[in-house]
């Protein structure tokens, strides 16, 4: 997991980071760019601890997707300025990142739909498309699926984490968990845009056994003789 690092006269320059903004760190990235600077990555890992319960795995990602929400709406109310400020190639990145992460987790539950067609099930849209069309979105939409299993199988590919490759099919349910996620997200956004989803800590340490005690071993003392 990253940790964000600044300078703080950076940061002062900037005007701190958005204290109602539940993702700062990602409205922090954007003015930094927008102020002529730039971010790197440390080489290092901080083995900080995911979340392995599903609720409050949801509710820390939804508070991450209603911030990627407030995050774009912010810096897009000025599209052209914010164009003219971070130039075509990063501005499409930020297109990217946030609108695309939004619209697929948003946007998932209709993909899904397409498996009724490969189970030879009618499907809704086929009375409102041409069937070329619809097939060519269907086979997108597999191809995708199996791009995501090419991925994590490769991620997973280093000897620290290759006793994970099974589980890699598996992510086939992290996508409803995301969506879920993302509904609840724009759901808070419209009665409470700036409540904070505190995330669950120590999970894995309660359920962890107990590490048995072993006695110190008593130092040798040398006497003289």
């Amino acid at each position: 997991m990253e940790q964000p690092y600044f300078c703080r006269h950076i940061l002062e320059e900037l005007g701190g980071w958005d204290a109602h903004n539940v993702t700062e760190d990602a409205d922090l990235g954007i003015r930094l760019t927008r102020f002529g600077y730039h971010t790197e990555l440390l080489p290092t890992v901080t083995l900080e601890e995911a979340n392995c319960r599903g609720w409050p795995w949801i509710r820390q990602r939804s508070r991450w997707l209603k911030g990627y929400a407030v995050t774009w709406a912010v810096h897009m109310r000025a599209p052209k300025t914010l164009l003219r400020d971070l130039g075509l190639w990063q501005f499409f990145g930020v297109q990217l990142l946030f609108a695309g992460t939004l619209s697929q987790f948003l946007l998932a539950p209709v993909l899904w739909t397409f498996w009724l067609a490969f189970l030879a099930l009618p499907h809704p849209l086929t009375g409102f498309m041409p069937s070329w069309a619809f097939y060519t979105l269907g086979g997108i939409y597999l191809m995708s699926e199996v791009i995501n299993i090419i991925v994590g199988m490769l991620a997973c590919n280093q000897a620290k984490h290759r006793h994970l490759l099974k589980w890699v099919p598996s992510l086939h349910f992290y996508f409803p968990l995301g969506s879920m996620a993302a509904y609840k997200g724009f759901l808070e956004l419209l009665y409470k845009p700036f409540y904070w989803d505190k995330t669950a800590h120590g999970i894995s340490l309660a359920t962890a056994p107990a590490a048995p005690l072993t006695r110190p071993e008593r130092p040798h003392h040398v006497s003289g003789g």
